[in-house]
């Protein structure tokens, strides 16, 4: 006579538990597959090389959100425009996830096309603003825009909701830019951007930077502000190319903790090795509102 051999709880348990964490890799696989795509997407969309005039060097360096599975909409571009002024755009897409990548490359290439239309910094963000809008997104951008006459050294700025740019020159100031500002892209209807004129001169360099580069559990926003207030004092007195103050700050980036992207963007001023000795650069601002130089 043949007897039933009773359930084994513990091989229940373990069906269960196979059962569950098979569940969980399943979900890690997707979440893993989301964040590749999103960091392909937000690769793909970023530009290549760098606008080039003489005497001016423009350099970039960007580290995707290095914990967990938050992925960031951090952009950085920089291009020439119709009339070969070069104009400088840095921004951060509210949000960590494919939607904010992809947003990020509409705000991105929708600054790009109107800035064939305008690129008057004030003008251009107020009409950036009116594009985004419509789409009719809950998400929104801060971002500054700068354009760089080569001719003269003239930068204006714009900004929306971002944080400031930094400043250095060769005879050793250094500073953080203080130009007003407007609330960040896609909120508020009929927005006016205030324009702030600098003047880069001979061994001068600004900093565009993203708040993953200076702001963390580790470090306040004015603490990694000053930091790379810091380094960029030090690279133009020293003479440094743009490219090494950007490695310089992206490097200094992983002090403040930060779990989103960082991106950095420099514009410096070369100065000619027979001329570089005794040559001084300025970026006092000059506040204004609206209008072209």
């Amino acid at each position: 006579m043949s007897r039933k051999r009773p359930t084994d709880d513990s091989d229940e348990l373990l069906s269960r538990l196979g059962s569950l964490t098979a569940q969980a890799r399943e979900r890690a696989e997707f979440q893993r597959s989301q964040v590749e795509l999103a960091i392909a997407l937000q690769r793909g969309m970023l530009p290549g090389d760098m606008p080039t005039a003489p005497g001016f060097d423009v350099a970039v360096e960007y580290a995707p959100a290095c914990y967990g599975l938050n992925v960031g909409g951090d952009w950085y571009d920089a291009f020439t425009l119709p009339d070969d002024r070069i104009g400088l755009s840095i921004g951060d897409v509210q949000g960590h996830n494919i939607e904010a990548a992809a947003f990020m490359g509409q705000v991105r290439v929708g600054l790009r096309a109107l800035a064939s239309v305008t690129s008057e910094p004030g003008e251009l963000l107020a009409r950036t603003n009116d594009l985004l809008l419509s789409i009719g997104t809950d998400l929104f951008a801060t971002c500054t825009f700068m354009r760089l006459d080569p001719s003269t050294g003239v930068l204006e700025s714009a900004r929306a909701g971002h944080i400031p740019c930094v400043w250095a020159t060769a005879d050793g100031k250094s500073g953080v830019t203080e130009d007003e500002g407007g609330p960040p892209l896609g909120i508020q209807v009929g927005t006016e951007y205030p324009v702030t004129r600098y003047r880069l001169t001979t061994g001068g360099v600004f900093v565009l930077l993203t708040d993953g580069v200076v702001e963390g559990p580790s470090m306040s926003v004015d603490e990694g502000l000053d930091q790379v207030v810091r380094l960029a004092g030090i690279a133009a007195v020293a003479g440094l190319s743009a490219g090494s103050l950007a490695a310089a700050v992206i490097k200094g980036a992983e002090t403040v903790g930060h779990e989103d992207d960082a991106a950095v963007l420099v514009v410096g001023h070369e100065a000619p090795a027979a001329t570089a000795v005794g040559r001084g650069a300025t970026a006092s601002p000059r506040r204004r509102s609206g209008g072209g130089v």
